[in-house]
Formats: C-alpha cells, structure tokens, sequence
C-alpha cells in the first residue's frame, strides 16, 4: 500500500513539472522519500513538528538564560514579567497578517521566510538584562517573526491533510511546541552553565538554519486539484474548495494563487469562532504562564534547583507532548468509526482536557514537595494538550478555506493572554513578596494558579454551548 501511494505521488508531481531540471530535482528528492518510506503529505507534517519544536525550545531558552542573567544581575520579578511578554507584543502583531499572507501568498514560503527571520535575529540577542532597550527590541523582532509561523502550518496542513487525518496530523505538528519546551527544560539548564546564557541563543540560531534548509529542500505545495490522482487521494482540499472562486495561475508546472475576497466581518461575528479564540486565550494563558514561570516556582516557591531536577523538571511538558498526540488519535477514531460526530467529539475532548485542568492548576499550590508539584502541573499541561483536540483543530472544521485567518485571529487572542498573564503574574509575585525575605508568599502563588483554573471552566462551558463541527464559510 505504502509502495503504491509513493508511486501515485511521484507521478502527480512528475505530471506537474515542465522541464528537464524540475523533474530531476522532483526524482532526486522522490528517491530520498522512497528510501525513507514517508509519503509526501507526512514529511509535510514532520517538517512542521519540528518547526515547532524548535520555536518552543527557543521560547523556553531565552526565559531560563534571561532568568539566570536576571536573577544574578537583581532585577526584580516585575521587571522580569515585562521583559518575558515583550515576545509577546510582537507575536500579536503579526497573527493576523502571518495568516493573510499564508492566504495570498502561500504557507510553505511564508513559514520559511519567518523561520530565517526570526533565527537571524534571535542569534544577535544580547543576554546582559542591563540593556533593556536592546533586549526588548530583539524579542518584539523575534516574536513578530514567529507570529506568521502557527497561521502558515495551518494554512498547509489544511492544503496536504486529508480529513480522516486530520486531528493527529495537527495534533503531532503541534505537539512539537511541548516536546521542545520539555528538551529546553532538560538540556538547557545545563548548557548555560557549561557555555553560559549566550550559548543558549547561538544553539537556537544554528536550528533554525538547519530547520530552513531541510524544509526548502523537502516541502512543496500540494498537487493541482486539476489532476484526477490528486482528488482521488485527497490532496490539495483548501485549492480545490477554493477553485471556483480563484484565478489559478500556473507556470512551469507549479501553482501560485490569488485569493478571493477573505468575509472578515462573517469570520469576526462567528460564535463558533469565538468559542475558538475564547478557548485559544485559556490554554496559552496557562501554558505562558507555566512555561515562564515554572521555573521560578520550583526554584523560589519551592527552593528547588533546576539542574539538580534532573529529568522531573521535563515531565509537565514531555505529558504535553504525550496527551496531544493521544488526544488526536482519539478524536480521529471517534470521527472514523462514527461513535461521535465531529462536532461531538470536539465538545467532548475539550470539555474533559480543559476540566481536568482546571483541578489541577487549583490544586497545585497546595502542594510543596516536588513530586506533588511536577504531577499537577503534569495533569494541567497534559490535558490542556488534549483539549486540543477539541478546539485546536476546529479552525479547519468550520474554515478549511480560511483555515490561516481563523487560526491568526484565533492566535492573536492566544497571544494578548501571554501579553497579559506572564507580565500580570510578575506583578502579583512581586506584590507578594514579604519584607522579611526573599521568597515569595504561598498566597501569591494561589492567585497566580487560580486564574487559569476558573479561565479552564469558564471557556469550556462557551465551547459546549458556541461551538460546531460543520463548516460554516465556503
């Protein structure tokens, strides 16, 4: 089976090519593929779970190294959150641009061109925390690069992923965001204090260029819907949707696109949409919130240290990566077989991952040993992860067209939760500090958990209620 699909795929792209040097690049690349035994549409997908991958191994880098600089250095804890969300600020910026331009232009350039950007940049960030005005500039650039990259992968998801795939292959393409958070956490640690916090910023420039080549190498767009194998197989869904609307150009046997008008009012007072973008704010407020100051918690809460936590220290983000590919798998089986509808299944794998959470995160201040810290923050991460299942993948249920612009505006209230929750929880630790010492108050730490917690309830309960499996823009 898997020997026909790869002869089917190498016939759809040797049809599209029109010249001798395309088609030997195209059998080059084919021949590598065979070996590896991956159909196209996977490679598609690994590319894009490493990318994210790398952007949380970064994200989680420059938290711990600026930590370390910080901390050394007295910088306060409000101080700090301001610095953290600086990423932030420019991350919301481009959402909504980054899945415009997936749109017009197209995801596979969009995500490649972000990707370079942000790596150049992230190489020249300096670790001093004295230089606040460069620091902050250096993250704004960073973050605004990244903003394009979750609205391209969607975009080309949407283009490669046939629907019965469709929740695990998104889910294992996120799930590289905790797998990478999980390996900062692990490795990190270590290399500042081998190579020291600028060896941290150079490691995360050279994967980038890395990641950058591979996927200028190995990604491409889908097959023409045009083509009857490329229909029969599934492939190119977002062109073929769209086909009657588009002026399809086609030149040397690839295809660039000209979108048709994007119904920005009708995708801004959808309340399936909302029930994404509401849902979307919950998660990355909790995951912002855990993934900055997690560290902290552990170190000044809990009078731990990182590099002495060993592996425990990965376990909340590696139970991410686990529960969101298991979340995917899951709604796929329930979709499949027909024991949900996809609207069912959605409802049902948020409201279990976002409840579950919720407990969690309450519970986790009252727990002051390590072991009970790493589980319920273990619990909370890992089933926000499943939740999205529910939430995450709704983006292309209801808009496989406008698959990018949903996820941009859906990301950008993901991001102003980021903005918000990491600087506000650095205001609320550094208002609980008491005059006598240096550790921060066990009350402060409730407040900064009950807040996600309460979020978790409240958004799931819009999701069972707004939400829908249905397409609703064509």
């Amino acid at each position: 089976m898997l020997g026909l699909i790869r002869h089917e795929l190498r016939e759809i792209r040797l049809i599209g090519r029109g010249n001798s040097v395309n088609k030997c690049g195209s059998s080059t690349k084919e021949q590598v593929l065979r070996r590896m035994k991956l159909p196209k549409r996977y490679m598609i997908v690994l590319l894009t779970f490493i990318s994210t991958f790398i952007c949380y191994v970064e994200r989680v880098g420059f938290s711990i190294a600026y930590t370390v600089e910080a901390d050394a250095a007295g910088v306060n804890q409000s101080i700090k959150g301001s610095i953290l969300s600086t990423f932030y600020y420019g991350y919301a910026c481009s959402q909504v641009a980054g899945g415009w331009a997936a749109q017009r232009v197209g995801g596979r350039c969009v995500l490649l061109v972000s990707f370079m950007l942000w790596s150049l940049t992230c190489g020249f960030v300096p670790t001093d925390p004295n230089h606040v005005i460069v620091l902050v500039i250096a993250r704004f650039l960073v973050g605004m690069a990244q903003g394009f990259i979750f609205p391209s992968i969607h975009t080309v998801l949407a283009q490669w992923v046939q629907p019965h795939e469709r929740s695990r292959c998104v889910s294992l393409a996120t799930s590289g965001m905790y797998l990478g958070a999980a390996a900062g956490m692990l490795v990190l640690p270590s290399l500042v204090k081998l190579r020291g916090p600028r060896s941290v910023f150079l490691a995360e420039a050279a994967l980038g260029a890395v990641w950058s080549i591979l996927w200028l190498n190995y990604a491409s767009d889908p097959p023409l819907p045009e083509h009857p194998k490329s229909n029969a197989a599934g492939f190119g869904q977002l062109f073929s949707s769209i086909k009657e609307s588009q002026k399809i150009k086609v030149e040397n046997g690839g295809g660039s696109i000209r979108s048709a008008k994007i119904p920005w009012k009708s995708i801004l007072v959808s309340l399936p949409v909302w029930a994404i973008v509401v849902n979307n704010f919950t998660f990355h407020y909790a995951l912002y919130v855990l993934m900055n100051w997690l560290p902290t918690y552990f170190e000044k809460g809990l009078q731990l240290s990182l590099q002495e936590m060993g592996f425990y220290k990965m376990i909340p983000f590696l139970n991410m990566f686990i529960f969101s590919n298991v979340g995917g798998v899951i709604a796929d089986h329930l979709i499949t077989n027909r024991i949900l509808s996809l609207t069912a299944t959605r409802k049902f794998l948020n409201t279990i991952g976002f409840v579950v959470a919720s407990v969690a995160l309450v519970a986790l201040p009252y727990f002051h040993t390590s072991c009970g810290a790493v589980f319920c923050s273990s619990m909370a991460l890992g089933f926000l992860a499943l939740g999205r299942a529910g939430f995450a993948v709704n983006h292309m249920d209801i808009a496989p067209r406008y698959a990018g612009i949903v996820m941009g505006v859906s990301n950008t209230a993901g991001t102003l939760a980021g903005i918000i929750g990491v600087d506000f929880t650095g205001r609320l630790l550094e208002a609980g500090r008491t005059d006598s010492s240096d550790l921060l108050s066990p009350e402060s730490w409730k407040s900064v958990f009950m807040i996600p917690g309460v979020l978790c309830i409240i958004s799931s309960l819009g999701f069972l209620l707004l939400s829908t499996g249905e397409r609703i823009f064509d």
